[in-house]
């Protein structure tokens, strides 16, 4: 096993494959000699992943890469792994241990090297054909870069109210990781709570006025989060 990108990603998969038993080659630099394998990962940015394929066709059988989005006939590799999961470099060997894997590939022979490669993991393998690959990777930038984007402007609304950042942090993340299991037990309907969800319009517009005082760049976001949340608050008030 070679791995090509010594990202986050690459740097990860180094540790848990060779924890999972396979002898890894890796994470080499994009332009940097490519160690004959069997299965040759690249770790690499989408734009990059076509440029990389074509150099390690010749080091290895099979070639996959960990992009969520591109599609796997139209870059030049046999197979995608995608982890559904978020990561900072540093994580262990265990860190796709139950984690979803997306799969596809350009033959069942690669799909099956894909999804041996993903229950060596220990993560969950599905299959995501080429066609659903971007929706499905705007699934994931939804749940995770947005939330991110989302828990950067809840800072910013309490800075409003005097709280450090640190301090802002430390308060909301109850409130965040309960929102969170509620919607994974509940879904997004019956997990929404708050003014918008009682119908209190006047505590809302307080709100409003507060940011457009002391954070008026949040304001559009804001309102357009306040009308994708009426609607999923009258969806859920929509007979069955």
């Amino acid at each position: 096993m070679s791995l090509v990108g010594p990202g986050r990603v690459g740097r990860v998969l180094a540790r848990a494959l060779s924890a999972a038993g396979y002898a890894v080659a890796g994470p080499t630099g994009r332009h940097d000699r490519i160690e004959p394998a069997d299965v040759v990962l690249l770790c690499v940015p989408d734009a990059e992943i076509a440029a990389a394929a074509d150099r390690a066709r010749a080091a290895g059988r099979f070639i996959g890469h960990v992009s969520g989005a591109t599609p796997v006939e139209a870059s030049g590799v046999d197979f995608g792994l995608h982890p559904l999961n978020t990561f900072v470099g540093t994580e262990g060997p265990d860190a796709l241990r139950g984690v979803g894997c997306a799969i596809g590939a350009a033959s069942p022979e690669a799909l099956e090297v894909a999804r041996g490669l993903a229950v060596g993991l220990g993560a969950r393998p599905f299959v995501i054909p080429d066609a659903g690959r971007a929706g499905y990777h705007a699934a994931a930038s939804i749940a995770s870069n947005f939330v991110v984007t989302l828990l950067g402007a809840a800072e910013d609304a309490a800075a409003t109210a005097g709280l450090a950042p640190e301090d802002a942090r430390a308060l909301l993340a109850p409130l965040v990781r309960a929102t969170v299991e509620n919607w994974v037990a509940h879904g997004p309907e019956a997990a929404l709570t708050g003014p918008i969800a009682r119908g209190d319009l006047v505590t809302v517009q307080r709100q409003r006025a507060a940011l457009e005082s002391g954070a008026p760049h949040l304001l559009p976001l804001f309102d357009e989060l306040c009308v994708s949340t009426l609607s999923l608050a009258q969806k859920d008030e929509t007979p069955s």
